[in-house]
Formats: C-alpha cells, structure tokens, sequence
C-alpha cells in the first residue's frame, strides 16, 4: 500500500441502511429542478434548522453525516446561516436544494447512502463509522463521478465542496457520489480506494458504467483525487485496478505529478491565499509535456473554496469540467 509522504503533507499544511420513512407534510411544495420527469419537494427552507436536518428519519443515521461530524469547523443555527471553516461563497439556496433533494430520493425509495465498510471494520477502527457514500442516483447505464471535498483533511466540508457537484452531475444524467472520509491524507485516500471498489462491486446491479469514471475534488479532497487517480486504487489497498478516466481538480498546491496522472482538468481563483494557482499551472504545464490531456482556468478576484462559484466569475465552471471529461 502506498503510504503519502512527509513531503506531500508538508505541502498541505502549508496550504492550506436501509431508507427509513420520513412523516412529511401533507402537501409538500413540489419544483421541478432535477433530471427531466423527476420532482423535488421543498421540505426545508434557508429558515431550518440545521439541527432539523440532521435529526430527519429520512436521513436515518446517515443524517449526522450531512455536515461535518467536527463541529468546530462549522457554525451557523439555520440552512442560510451555514459558515464552513476555510469557505466561501457558501449558497444557501444551494444547500436547501440540496437537503431537499436527498430527503425526496429517499421518500422516493432510492438508497441515498452507502457504508463502505463492515460492522467488522468499524468496530476495528471506530472512525470508519464516520465515513460513507452518499449517492445522487442518475440515468441508467451512466458512468460515475466520486466528489471529495475539502477540509484540510481536518474535516469533510461536503455541503459545500462534493454534494452541489455530485447533485449536478445527477442532473446532467450521471451517477455521483459524495464520499465521507476519515480525516488525514492517507485515510483519506484509503478511504477513496475502497469508495471505488464498492462501486464497482454493485456497478451491474446499479446500472452504473465503470469505463471512464472520474473522480472529483476541491482543496484536500483535490489531493485524493489526484493522488489515487494517479496511482490507482490498488496503491491505497483497493482491489480495483482500473484508474480513474479523468480527475476534476480546484484549489489545491499540489506541485508533484508523473506520467501515471489521469487527464486532469483545473480550476482555481487568482487571490487564492491558500492554493497558489501559479503551482497549479505549473503542475498542468509539467503534465501537457509529458502528453496528458490537461485545462486550466484561473478566476479573477476569486479565493479559497468557491464551490460551483454560484454568483461568481466562475460560476458554470463545472460544465466546462464535464465536458472535460467527456472528451476522454
């Protein structure tokens, strides 16, 4: 198994089930804002609690997983007020269409979430209670993206940083998963290796296609992707060997890359205080000489962890990044 050197984390710190039945109001508000012939009902507004949220038996156990298990990284009573350490341009309008989205698959019947691991593993290392899939559901026979967000590898920002992609990707017909991880670089990515071989293993039963798959992430979880989509899933004790088609990579200082490294599409902001994005460039330069498929984008004004960039000079960037992947 590879072990991430003391380098790599040198480099970061210096930048930084079953579904249950819900009781649900009687009349549900209902928008049309996902795939073409589904629904959304707007259970939750910017006004919930986000302790609500968690508490909702839509969300089973999985609830407490929706924001970070690490309360002092997060702050904020209601939906509207959610404030993530090292963010910015948290959209609440984002994060409601969120909690409403997965709280409407479930109440559809569709598995939302996914342990990762065994009764077995988790009593062996109790951490790996903390970790899991959460699934947006796309179009039968579509391949699949593994959304990681960031966090410092000190938590797991995935309102912010996975789940509005991984909830994209579903619109646009994908299948999508929002990884919760153990925080530290390397349970992370073993974490990440093991996401990849669930998947594969339920992949025929799911209708999911495996060719091509893409993994995705901003910040640390940008680092996951690339590190396991360079090196594969087997070099973090994952049984899959076949490497991720494409990496979607925002805000990150990783400087180290090889000929191994997945097509890899990036984007960053140029004030930027955490992740440099003259290293990001340089990095994709190293990469485009060595014959790998590679695009850059670097946002005026813009600083650490914008997310989708709703609002901003960057906002539409993801349907660059999936045309990115597309196109290998």
């Amino acid at each position: 198994m590879l072990m991430i050197s003391m380098l790599s984390m040198t480099i970061l710190t210096g930048c930084s089930n079953e579904h249950v039945q819900a009781n649900t109001p009687s009349e549900p508000i209902v928008s049309h804002t996902e795939k073409e012939g589904t629904a959304t009902a707007s259970y939750f507004t910017r006004n919930s609690s986000i302790r609500e949220v968690i508490a909702d038996p839509a969300f089973g156990e999985a609830g407490r997983l929706l924001f970070p298990v690490n309360t002092s990284y997060w702050s904020g009573e209601k939906l509207e007020q959610l404030r993530l350490t090292w963010y910015t341009h948290i959209d609440p309008d984002k994060t409601v269409e969120i909690v409403n989205s997965l709280k409407t698959r479930a109440e559809r019947g569709e598995t939302i979430f996914f342990d990762i691991y065994t009764e077995a593993e988790k009593l062996a290392d109790p951490r790996k209670r903390d970790t899991g899939l959460f699934f947006f559901q796309g179009e039968p026979g579509a391949r699949f993206a593994i959304c990681n967000a960031g966090g410092g590898f000190s938590y797991v920002g995935a309102m912010h940083d996975s789940f509005p992609h991984a909830l994209e990707l579903s619109k646009q017909g994908y299948h999508a998963f929002a990884l919760i991880y153990r925080p530290g670089a390397q349970t992370a990515c073993e974490d990440l290796a093991r996401a990849i071989d669930f998947v594969f293993a339920h992949a025929e039963e799911w209708g999911i296609n495996t060719d091509g798959y893409s993994l995705w992430g901003g910040s640390a979880g940008a680092r996951m992707a690339a590190w396991v989509g360079g090196y594969g899933p087997m070099a973090f004790g994952g049984a899959t060997s076949q490497k991720a088609g494409t990496v979607v990579m925002q805000y990150t200082g990783l400087s180290e890359f090889s000929a191994d490294d997945a097509p890899t599409y990036v984007c960053v902001g140029d004030s930027d205080g955490i992740a440099n994005w003259r290293t990001m460039q340089r990095r994709l330069q190293g990469m485009a000489a060595l014959g790998i498929p590679t695009e850059f984008h670097v946002y005026p004004g813009l600083g650490h962890g914008f997310g989708l960039g709703t609002g901003t000079v960057a906002e539409g960037w993801i349907n660059d990044a999936i045309r990115f992947w597309e196109n290998q």
